[in-house]
C-alpha cells in the first residue's frame, strides 16, 4: 500500500499559479504512475494528468499546456504545477497512485482545495 499526502491547495486569483505536491511513502516500488484527480462541485472526478515511473506525462485537454507534471524522485514527491488558472479550475485535486499490478488507481490522497477566485 502507497501512502499520498497532499499540500499546496489554496486559494488564487484568475491567471495566477499554484504547485501541488503529493508525497509518497510505503510501497514505492508497487506503482508505476502517480496521477493528479480533480472533482468539482456536482461533477465527477476527473484525471488530468498523470506521470509514470519511465516519466511519460499525459494531460487532460482541459489542463494541456497550463498544468505541468513533474516528480523528485529523491523525495518520492510528485508535483502539478499549475499556471494560467481558471475559475473552472476550481475543485478539489487529488493524487493516487497507480499499482502495477492492476494497472489501477488504488490508492489514494485525502485531497487538497483550490479555489480560484474570478
Amino acid at each position: 500500500q502507497v501512502q499520498l499526502v497532499e499540500s499546496g491547495g489554496g486559494l488564487v486569483q484568475a491567471g495566477g499559479s499554484l504547485r501541488l505536491s503529493c508525497a509518497a511513502s510505503g510501497s514505492i516500488f508497487s506503482i508505476n504512475a502517480i496521477g493528479w484527480y480533480r472533482q468539482a462541485p456536482g461533477k465527477q472526478r476527473e484525471l488530468i494528468a498523470t506521470i509514470t515511473s519511465g516519466g511519460i506525462t499525459n494531460y487532460a485537454d482541459s489542463v494541456k499546456d497550463r498544468f505541468v507534471i513533474s516528480r523528485d524522485n529523491a523525495k518520492n514527491t510528485v508535483f502539478l504545477q499549475m499556471n494560467s488558472l481558471k475559475s473552472e479550475d476550481t475543485a478539489v485535486y487529488y493524487c493516487a497512485a497507480r499499482r502495477k499490478v492492476t494497472n489501477s488507481y488504488a490508492d489514494w490522497g485525502q485531497g487538497t482545495q483550490v479555489t480560484v477566485s474570478s
